[in-house]
């Protein structure tokens, strides 16, 4: 019986030490965005996990909108669903002053000040980082060298709206599946209008005046607008006011669209001969002017961040810290290719010979990242800081009712005046609400 009681205190011995062991083991659930540098760090969760073995990843992989959607809910609401959301820099000034989001505070080793300076000033508030940049983008121009060469048409590096028009129209041949120009049509604050906001300020439009009252009826942004859902009609792929980044970038990886404005993320998978069809002819340009160069192309970077209700703080910093470094850098160019590594955001990055050798579009992306300016993106004088959108907590909503009417009038259902007089309703009704006058 004494040999039965020792067995039996051993064996509880050993159940209490694997629940031990087992309640050690820290889960973190991270909400991230389903875009091919995300997708891509999922593949190696293996490598952090051995590294930290005390730690599990969980991702939950959203569509732009539908991430935006449910971290703006949980962080709001404090729902606790997440311990790392990705945001980007319109969100993390803004709950990083609200107190939603931890205090981002790294070892030396991480190098904080190699980060690009707008692109740590666009995460941070009152002096304090509130978000870690994965990878950073401004836009520019990926077109079809071959076809414009064959049209006899040259592109500037640094052209005029009407230089795209006009290549386009040249390069535009439906009967052979391929469309002159394929551009974000599907209605969002971070879809569609981040796309026509810089169109639009490259008109001379803004979006609110120093009153902060709205300008969408104004006629430069009217002027912009019927320019882009002309171009669109014309020479864009039909279904047009249904395409975002990602189906884009399936359409331009087949060889159906001569010329794509939009990230400068997007440059890694369009010549990457083991995605794209045509990545041997794919060529850059710097985002097209009008009447202005200022905001004609946007600064943005997909960051993780800690809401303030994870109770697994000191864990989701080891991640961040991981994900977000120089060494993860030079993890992926090692083992998966320097063309692939998540770029704009680190200036070591393009210092490295090695991704400059295999990077043609590097050049191109530094200029264009180098060149935006949040605190400078309108013709003339605006109270607000961004280049696609404006830093206020109202413009999210704002953004999402008035790409709702540019995606309607792309698609034909109303008119351009229409869709910017219902928008200046929509802004003006939110704007007087919140009291701005």
């Amino acid at each position: 019986m004494e040999l039965k009681k020792i067995v039996a205190a051993f064996a509880g011995t050993l159940l209490m030490t694997a629940a031990t062991i087992a309640h050690a083991e820290t889960e973190l659930v991270i909400a991230t965005v389903n875009n091919g540098h995300m997708v891509e760090m999922q593949k190696h969760t293996d490598a952090f996990e051995k590294a930290n073995p005390d730690i599990k990843l969980k991702w939950v992989t959203l569509e732009e909108g539908v991430l935006r959607s449910r971290v703006t809910t949980d962080i709001a609401t404090k729902g606790g669903q997440f311990d790392i959301m990705t945001i980007g820099m319109y969100e993390a000034p803004i709950w990083g002053k609200k107190g939603w989001l931890t205090e981002l505070k790294f070892s030396d080793d991480y190098a904080v000040d190699d980060i690009f300076p707008a692109v740590r000033k666009g995460l941070s508030a009152e002096g304090k980082l509130y978000a870690a940049p994965f990878y950073g983008e401004s836009s520019m121009i990926m077109y079809r060298g071959d076809l414009v060469k064959k049209a006899g048409l040259n592109m500037p590096s640094s052209p005029t709206w009407d230089d795209v028009e006009q290549i386009v129209k040249g390069i535009h041949n439906p009967d052979e599946g391929v469309y002159g120009i394929c551009l974000r049509g599907k209605p969002g604050w971070g879809d569609n209008m981040a796309f026509i906001t810089t169109l639009a300020n490259s008109f001379g439009a803004q979006w609110f005046g120093m009153d902060w009252k709205p300008q969408l009826d104004s006629p430069e942004w009217e002027a912009a607008v019927s320019f882009y859902v002309d171009l669109l009609t014309k020479y864009g792929p039909p279904g047009s006011a249904n395409n975002s980044f990602n189906e884009i970038l399936a359409l331009i990886n087949e060889g159906k669209c001569g010329m794509w404005i939009d990230a400068t993320i997007a440059a890694s998978f369009v010549s990457d001969p083991k995605q794209s069809k045509v990545a041997d002819v794919i060529e850059f340009a710097q985002a097209p002017s009008k009447k202005t160069a200022k905001g004609k192309n946007w600064l943005w970077a997909w960051s993780l961040a800690v809401p303030a209700s994870s109770k697994k703080t000191a864990e989701a910093m080891k991640f961040l810290e991981w994900a977000t470094s120089k060494d993860y850098v030079n993890y992926i160019g090692e083992n998966v290719g320097w063309n692939n590594v998540p770029t704009g955001t680190r200036a070591s990055t393009y210092e490295n010979p090695k991704f400059l050798e295999a990077a043609k579009f590097a050049t191109a992306e530094l200029a264009a990242i180098l060149s935006a300016n949040p605190e400078d993106s309108t013709f003339n004088q605006s109270p607000y800081v961004g280049v696609q959108f404006a830093a206020i907590p109202e413009f999210q909503s704002i953004g999402v009712a008035v790409g709702q009417q540019m995606s309607s009038a792309l698609a034909g259902k109303i008119t351009v005046k229409e869709a910017l007089a219902k928008s200046q309703t929509a802004a003006d009704r939110t704007m007087k609400k919140a009291k701005y006058y």
